[in-house]
């Protein structure tokens, strides 16, 4: 099956514009957004079972979401997803 990469056009529709515009938006509230509570919060104190588990979440996360990535394309290469 032949993809728009395989023809060499790499250029972006106005759909594709339109899409990565709202995305920077969201982007840029949800860093607005953290920087104002991260700011709110200064006189808070954290324990170190806080800074842990709050290490510990993200940690998962992201290799949660490696995971499924990593899953996403070996499924794709091996012809899995028939």
């Amino acid at each position: 099956m032949e993809t728009p990469q395989d023809k060499g056009n790499n250029k972006l529709t106005a759909a594709g514009w339109l899409a990565l515009a709202v995305l920077l938006g969201f982007f840029g509230v949800s860093l607005w957004y953290a920087v104002k509570v991260w700011s709110a919060m200064a006189g808070t104190h954290m324990s170190g079972f806080g800074w842990l588990f709050l290490v510990l979440g993200v940690v998962v996360t992201i290799g949660l979401g490696a995971g499924l990535m990593f899953l996403v394309f070996y499924s794709s290469r091996h012809d899995m997803d028939q």
